[in-house]
């Protein structure tokens, strides 16, 4: 039994990826946080035309009987499945190509320069995809930025309204 929150989500993947192959879903991100006295595990999960209840439920099902025999938490949790939302998170690199197109929101550890000049933390327009390890965006302003990926803090789908 681990104590180490990367450890433990490390693990509960390992776990998790053959249950959703065989479903034909994609592990998004996994969490394990403490919120007040009370641990919460959370996994975000999602498949080509969305995630149904019956399908979290599932998951949460068959999952939960597993990490109760191989005890990878001691610490009594709550357990969460869910979609990513209409925000998705972009966690891998073939996340940048597949939602090439698409309005996002992307922030970064430190100030960056976008291609005019100007320096920011939030870059907020169209993903245009990966080059050499870069994110490119054309921003909403109308000019371009190139975002090294070492250099994201966090990047998600915007939904347009």
């Amino acid at each position: 039994m681990s104590k180490n929150k990367s450890d433990i989500c490390e693990r509960v993947s390992n776990f998790t990826q053959p249950i959703l192959d065989s479903m034909q879903i994609e592990l998004i991100d996994i969490e394990f946080v403490r919120i007040g006295k009370d641990f919460v595990l959370r996994l975000f999960i999602d498949k080509e035309g969305g995630v149904t209840l019956d399908d979290c439920a599932t998951v949460s099902h068959e999952l939960s009987a597993i990490l109760d025999v191989e005890e990878v938490i001691s610490d009594h949790y709550t357990m969460e499945v869910s979609s990513p939302g209409l925000d998705r998170p972009l966690k891998k690199l073939q996340d940048y190509e597949r939602y090439s197109g698409r309005l996002v929101k992307i922030r970064t550890y430190d100030q960056l320069l976008d291609d005019s000049g100007n320096k920011r933390k939030t870059f907020l327009g169209t993903l245009d995809g990966l080059v050499d390890g870069c994110i490119r965006i054309t921003l909403k302003e109308g000019q371009t930025a190139t975002i090294p990926l070492d250099r994201v803090a966090k990047a998600n789908l915007e939904f347009e309204f």
